[in-house]
């Protein structure tokens, strides 16, 4: 296989994992690693937050942004602070859907196949510059992203319950690139962007040490068992018939805007209401709020809107539409 791959081993981590604690200390650890991220992204405490969000929920994240703000550095400290294994892919046009997946060897002294996994067979996968990638090989990830297995050779084989991916893309007009498809795009959960840093925290990023040796000193501090047992309580956060109602209110806002052409999905609207239950759980409730759901709004959604005329931005409308809908 050709993939240009790097891999970290397991973090190293005196967690035992064998116990999970109670609630009170589970958001004691959450909170613990986003505030170690915080000091490795500065700046970006509400993007983190989302992102988090988005792996509470079991979701997947895009990352839009130029190169060199940080996205890398962002998976390398959300995988270290997590105790995940840690796989970086970079998409290149010549890169193959088996260089992802895996292969099946055959061994001679064995006289049978052996499989030899790619890197999707990891818990944080880093798809870097996805556009940049053929379709052929941005769809080897739609299997993997959407029911965390992979099929090789006519074998099923599962992915590892806390599998996320974090892709990032460069801006479409730069040379090189291949636009996701639409059903590629409906896999992500949230597109996110880090953008440039404010003069302040360049500031803190120039006269700071260097990020690489920050990432060497972080600690696990959440174990896959925590993680796991912190998304099933995200499952069982309470919503509504009021906020329900406000949910729908906006996935149908969608649908009649006459500047979108097609609008959520019904799979969209689970999105939406996964992310906002993550949202409630990283703020200390066990119900949802509409609030919640005008915070993950825009970064569910836009993405996922099919608009009539492609020079108006998705991010924009979206906008339009949480401030027609109001929460009363």
């Amino acid at each position: 296989m050709n993939a240009p791959i790097s891999q970290a081993q397991h973090a190293p981590s005196s967690i035992a994992a064998s116990s999970v604690p109670d609630a009170a200390l589970l958001r004691k650890k959450l909170e613990h690693a986003e505030a170690q991220i915080n000091k490795i992204i500065v700046g970006k405490a509400a993007t983190i937050r989302l992102l988090l969000a988005a792996l509470l929920a079991r979701g997947h994240v895009l990352l839009e942004d130029v190169p060199g703000v940080g996205k890398t550095t962002l998976a390398h400290a959300v995988a270290q602070s997590f105790a995940l294994r840690y796989q970086r892919v970079q998409f290149t046009s010549d890169l193959l859907p088996a260089d992802l997946s895996g292969v099946s060897i055959y061994r001679k002294d064995a006289e049978r196949f052996e499989f030899v996994p790619g890197p999707l067979f990891t818990e944080l996968l880093l798809a870097d510059e996805l556009n940049r990638g053929s379709p052929k090989t941005q769809s080897a990830l739609l299997e993997a992203m959407a029911e965390a297995q992979i099929t090789v050779d006519g074998q099923t084989r599962k992915l590892p319950p806390s599998f996320f991916v974090i892709a990032t893309q460069n801006p479409s007009e730069q040379a090189g690139t291949f636009s996701l498809p639409e059903s590629q795009l409906d896999r992500f959960s949230m597109t996110l962007s880090l953008g440039y840093p404010d003069p302040l925290h360049e500031r803190q990023l120039l006269q700071g040490q260097d990020r690489k040796t920050l990432l060497a000193q972080l600690q696990p501090v959440v174990s896959q068992a925590e993680l796991l047992a912190m998304q099933s309580a995200v499952a069982a956060v309470q919503a509504s018939s009021h906020a329900l109602d406000y949910l729908q209110r906006l996935i149908n806002s969608t649908r009649s805007d006459p500047a979108i052409r097609f609008g959520l999905s019904p799979r969209a609207g689970l999105a939406l209401l996964n992310a906002a239950r993550a949202f409630a759980y990283l703020h200390h409730r066990n119900h949802v709020l509409p609030e919640d759901f005008q915070a993950v709004f825009i970064p569910v959604a836009a993405h996922r809107l099919n608009l009539r005329d492609s020079k108006q931005s998705a991010r924009t409308v979206a906008s339009a539409i949480l401030s027609k809908e109001s929460a009363l």
